[in-house]
C-alpha cells in the first residue's frame, strides 16, 4: 500500500484528499497544525490518519517524510523548498500545485540524479491552464500550423448569482495574497510588441473581455507572459498574453486603492486605536479627520459620489470603527476584505478559464480557437477553486503512485505523458473545457 503525506488542510485540501482516500490501495496522512482540519478531512476513511505538524518542527518534518512514499505540499509556496530539500535527503517523490521558483529550479538535476519526480504547478493556474492550452498548442503544431496569437485569461469570482457586492469580488482563498498580487508587474508580448507594465500602472491595462452565456468581464496582464514563449513552444508567435479575470469595475477600484498606499506593508507608528476614518486622514496627511470622504476623493482625483468612493464608504474605510490590531495598511486592508467580502452559507463561487488562439494553418487558411472551462462551486459543498486547484493535484499524485510517469527532474504539466492523462480524468470529475473553431477566412 503507497502512503501519501497532506501537508496542509486548508482551504482547497479536501476535494483532493477525499479523492485520493476512496482510493483503497493509498493510506493518506494530512498533517496540519490544526489538528481537527486534518482529522475533518480523513473522518469516516479507515485508510485516513490525522497529525497535527507544525512545519517549523524540521525533526517532526522529517520523521513524516521518511514514514510516507510521495509527498504533496499544500502548504504556502514559502515552505516548499524546506519540503523538497528533505524530500531530497530522504529519496521521495513530491508534489505541488505551486509555480517553480527559482530555489525550486536549482534543485532539478539532482532530483533527477536521485531518480525521483518532483511536480509542481498541478492546480488550475496554474496547472489546468498548463494542460489545456499545451495540448492544443501540440496538435496545432503536430498539423503543421502556428499559433500566431495566444491568450489566456483565468478568474475565480462570485458565480452571477452571488455576485452582490460592490466589488463584485469574494474570497475563497487569502485576501493578502489577492491585494499583495495587484503590486505585480506585468509583460507580455502583443503583436511583436514587448509591453512592460510597471506594478503601480497594472490596472490602467484592463481590457473588456466577452465570455459567451456569462457577459462582460475585465481581465489585467498576470505578470510575466514572455516565459511561455519558450514553455509553451510559442517562440514564432505575434502574441503570448496571460491575463486575470475580473467583474467590471475592480479595476479603477483597486488602482486608486494602490494610489492610497493602502497595500503598503511598511509597518507605520500610532495606528493602534486610531478609528478607520482617523487612519484614512493619516494616509492622505489630513491633519483632522472631518469630511474625510470628500478629502480622501480629492486625494486620488475623483469627485465624492463617484462609484469608487462609495465603495470605499460600504467596506467601512470612512467610518467610526477601531482598526484591527495590525502595524500596516496591508494587514488593515486585507482584514477588513476578509470580514466584508465572503461568501455566505450556500452561495457559490464560480472558477472561469479561457484561451483563444489565433491560428495559421499548413496551407494559409486562419482560424480562432477558443477553449473555455466555467466551474460552480457546489452550495453547502465543495468550493470551484477548491475543485479546481486540488483535483488536478489528486489525479497527478495518483498516477505517481501508480507508476505511470517515467518522468524524472523537476516538471509541470505541459508534456502528454501528463496532460493527457489527467485532463482524461479530469473530464470524469465534470471538469473540462468546451473547445469552439471558427473559419477565419
Amino acid at each position: 500500500m503507497k502512503k501519501i503525506l497532506i501537508l496542509g488542510a486548508g482551504f482547497v485540501s479536501r476535494p483532493g484528499v477525499t479523492y485520493l482516500l476512496e482510493n483503497k490501495n493509498f493510506e493518506i496522512i494530512v498533517a496540519d497544525m490544526d489538528i481537527n482540519r486534518a482529522k475533518n478531512l480523513v473522518e469516516g476513511f479507515d485508510n485516513g490518519n490525522a497529525v497535527e505538524l507544525n512545519v517549523n518542527d524540521t525533526e517532526k518534518l522529517e520523521s513524516l517524510i521518511k514514514e510516507n512514499d510521495i509527498i504533496v505540499s499544500l502548504l504556502p509556496w514559502v515552505f516548499h523548498i524546506r519540503v523538497a530539500e528533505l524530500c531530497l535527503q530522504n529519496g521521495k517523490n513530491m508534489a505541488t500545485t505551486s509555480y517553480v521558483g527559482e530555489g525550486m529550479k536549482k534543485l532539478d538535476a539532482e532530483v533527477k540524479e536521485k531518480g525521483l519526480l518532483f511536480l509542481n504547478e498541478m492546480g488550475v493556474d496554474p496547472g489546468i491552464d498548463h494542460m489545456t492550452a499545451k495540448k492544443i498548442i501540440d496538435n496545432v503544431k503536430k498539423n503543421g500550423g502556428r499559433i500566431v496569437h495566444f491568450y489566456s485569461y483565468c478568474g475565480g469570482l462570485p458565480a452571477p448569482e452571488d455576485n452582490d457586492n460592490p466589488f463584485g469580488y469574494k474570497f475563497s482563498w487569502s485576501p493578502k495574497g489577492v491585494v499583495l498580487a495587484s503590486k505585480n508587474s506585468a509583460r507580455f508580448l502583443e503583436n511583436g510588441d514587448l509591453v512592460d507594465i510597471d506594478g503601480k500602472n497594472l490596472f490602467l491595462n484592463s481590457r473588456e473581455e466577452f465570455v459567451e452565456g456569462l457577459g462582460k468581464f475585465e481581465v489585467y496582464p498576470n505578470r510575466d507572459s514572455i516565459p511561455y514563449l519558450e514553455l509553451y513552444g510559442l517562440n514564432d508567435s505575434e502574441t503570448v498574453m496571460r491575463g486575470t479575470y475580473r467583474y467590471p469595475g475592480w479595476c479603477e477600484t483597486l488602482k486608486k486603492i494602490v494610489d492610497l498606499g493602502l497595500v503598503d506593508e511598511t509597518p507605520v507608528k500610532g495606528l493602534k486605536g486610531l478609528t478607520y476614518h482617523k487612519m484614512m486622514a493619516k494616509i492622505i496627511g489630513s491633519d483632522n479627520a472631518e469630511n474625510i470622504k470628500e478629502k480622501t476623493a480629492g486625494k486620488i482625483g475623483l469627485d465624492q459620489n463617484h462609484q469608487v468612493i462609495e465603495k470605499l464608504e460600504w467596506l467601512g474605510l470612512f467610518g467610526d470603527e477601531i482598526v484591527p490590531d495590525a502595524d500596516n495598511y496591508l494587514d488593515i486592508l486585507s482584514i477588513l476584505l476578509k470580514k466584508k467580502l465572503y461568501y455566505k452559507e450556500n452561495e457559490k463561487d464560480m472558477l472561469l478559464l479561457k484561451h483563444k488562439f489565433i491560428v495559421e494553418n499548413r496551407d494559409g487558411s486562419k482560424d480562432q480557437i477558443t477553449s473555455t472551462l466555467v466551474d460552480f462551486g457546489i452550495p453547502g459543498g465543495d468550493t470551484a477553486m477548491a475543485r479546481t486547484v486540488s483535483l488536478p493535484l489528486a489525479i497527478g499524485v495518483k498516477l505517481m503512485a501508480e507508476g505511470k510517469f517515467d518522468l524524472k527532474g523537476v516538471r509541470i504539466p505541459v508534456v502528454p505523458e501528463i496532460y493527457d492523462p489527467v485532463l482524461e480524468e479530469l473530464e470524469k470529475l465534470n471538469i473540462k473545457m468546451v473547445e469552439k473553431k471558427e473559419s477565419l477566412n
